[in-house]
């Protein structure tokens, strides 16, 4: 192959009890990119629609991520990219997450993929701290493998696929603000209690375990963030309507998506799903602010050539 079209999905990051950990991908919305070999070396950007992003390699994290590709590969020649963004930078559903995996998929499928996923994911991840200050990997690691990831380790690297039940869905709502990852890590402690922490590392437990062995209950109940939303929750307006909203409306449980504005909810079953968009629709209706939601089944696939 000479070019690629690929699609690359949304995700949700932390899943409330998985701080920088937990990540899933969407399967209902997410951008596109065309990737082609030229002669020239370098990675260039020459199209970018939907958003007024850089086309500088250096400031764009898609050109970050295929330095990172560059600098481990063998190739002699370079890359044109094209870029159809389809979710809003500062929306807290994986935007930058989607350009950085996206541009290496691609790139490795070109080359006959000389690098594994988890060599693809490390790359990805230096786009991330382009734009967060950090490098991390849930938003990538979902995209890349797709469905539930869990990152075990950092140092070594270590990425798990988890378990899905099969009557997961996933409500999101987007309020029309931005919020930089950047900025909501500025409001985070670097210190938290061990009342605190036992408490998440209990859901986190408890999280995995109802993945496995599909207790949906389990999971509702472990759907708790006793160190983040605190913080990060006073910067989204009407967090508190929408969560109060979709628990009422029989979601299993909800939190912020990433760094948000973004808000997710999980259910059991699409009708609960679209009940708990309906409860969130009539809060952000009154509000005056824009916003999108999304309906999605829970992406295995993760990125995938169209």
């Amino acid at each position: 192959m000479e070019d690629i079209h690929v699609f690359c999905p949304a995700t949700i990051a932390n899943i409330s009890c998985g701080f920088d950990v937990l990540g899933l991908a969407l399967a209902s919305v997410g951008d596109e990119m065309v990737v082609r070999k030229i002669s020239k070396k370098g990675i260039f950007i020459s199209k970018i629609e939907g958003q007024n992003l850089p086309k500088e390699t250096h400031l764009n994290v898609a050109g970050i991520a295929g330095q990172a590709f560059m600098k481990k590969s063998t190739y002699q020649g370079g890359f044109e990219i094209e870029i159809y963004k389809q979710i809003k930078p500062g929306s807290g559903i994986g935007s930058s997450a989607a350009s950085s995996a996206a541009v290496v998929v691609a790139m490795n499928k070109l080359l006959g993929e000389p690098f594994s996923p988890l060599q693809l994911v490390e790359f990805a991840m230096e786009g991330e701290c382009s734009v967060s200050g950090i490098p991390h990997a849930d938003n990538v690691s979902a995209a890349i493998f797709g469905g539930i990831t869990l990152v075990r380790s950092y140092d070594p690297l270590d990425i798990i696929s988890l378990n899905i039940p099969k009557e997961i869905y996933v409500t999101v709502i987007h309020p029309q603000i931005e919020i930089k990852t950047s900025d909501s890590r500025k409001v985070l402690s670097s210190n938290i209690s061990l009342k605190n922490g036992i408490k998440q590392w209990g859901n986190l437990g408890g999280f995995i375990a109802g993945l496995y062995t599909e207790n949906y209950e389990l999971i509702g109940h472990s759907l708790k963030d006793y160190i983040v939303e605190p913080l990060r929750s006073k910067l989204i307006p009407f967090f508190h309507q929408i969560k109060l909203g979709s628990m009422e409306a029989g979601a299993l449980g909800c939190g912020i998506s990433g760094s948000g504005p973004s808000i997710y909810a999980l259910s059991k079953g699409c009708n609960k799903a679209e009940k708990v968009a309906s409860a969130m629709h009539h809060i952000y209706d009154k509000t005056g602010i824009d916003y999108d939601i999304h309906v999605s089944e829970i992406n295995i696939e993760g990125i995938k050539v169209l």
